[in-house]
């Protein structure tokens, strides 16, 4: 495999992973510290790779938007062991365009376009039927009509500084590459495992 361009090498490992069975490759770790500093980890979707950067959609209101409006940087972090592989990208961030979340949103699950109307993600809930009550009052909310998207929903792009590729070998003796965007190009470094 190529490895000059890592935007494309990541979207042929993210194929590969696809073909050979796991079961969410767009599964992501997203790191982000807070404004006190404390660094918290959550798995969230990908939804868009390119040349722009990693995409994935959240509320707004959610402690991970929090801690990227007070912080603008974080990390991903992919793995998958089906093939053996792990990417890492660290970046900084930036939120989507109202029109590509408006976009986006209109290509969800009826459903899901519900649920994050309803849900006031990562707050206390006292019952699972508050949640249901509330699932209940936006579907009537939104009956006969188009689910439009919430202003407290939107999507952040991680602009990628960094990616690393690693790839296990017998004995821990992984191969590591490492690309750092530098006067707007990708230079690659190996790392020792």
């Amino acid at each position: 495999m190529a490895l000059e361009d890592p935007i494309a090498t990541f979207s042929q490992l993210f194929e590969e992973a696809r073909r050979a069975g796991t079961t969410e490759p767009d599964a992501m770790v997203l790191s982000t510290v807070d404004e006190g500093g404390r660094p918290s980890s959550r798995y969230v979707l990908l939804k868009e790779a390119g040349q722009r950067g990693f995409v994935f959609y959240t509320n707004l209101e959610s402690p991970k938007a929090r801690a990227l409006a007070a912080n603008p940087y974080a990390a991903l972090c992919f793995y998958w062991p089906l093939i053996d592989k792990q990417v890492r990208v660290e970046g900084t961030v930036e939120r989507v365009a109202d029109a590509d979340a408006d976009q986006y949103f209109e290509s969800r699950p009826r459903d899901s376009q519900i649920g994050a109307w309803a849900s006031t993600q990562s707050a206390p809930l006292v019952s699972r039927e508050s949640l249901d009550r509330r699932l209940q009052e936006t579907r009537e909310r939104f009956e006969g009509r188009p689910v439009s998207r919430p202003p407290f929903w939107s999507g952040f792009r991680v602009v990628p500084t960094a990616i690393e590729f690693w790839t296990r070998h017998p004995a821990r003796l992984h191969e590591r590459a490492l690309f750092t965007r530098e006067d707007g190009r990708w230079v690659r470094t190996l790392l020792f495992p």
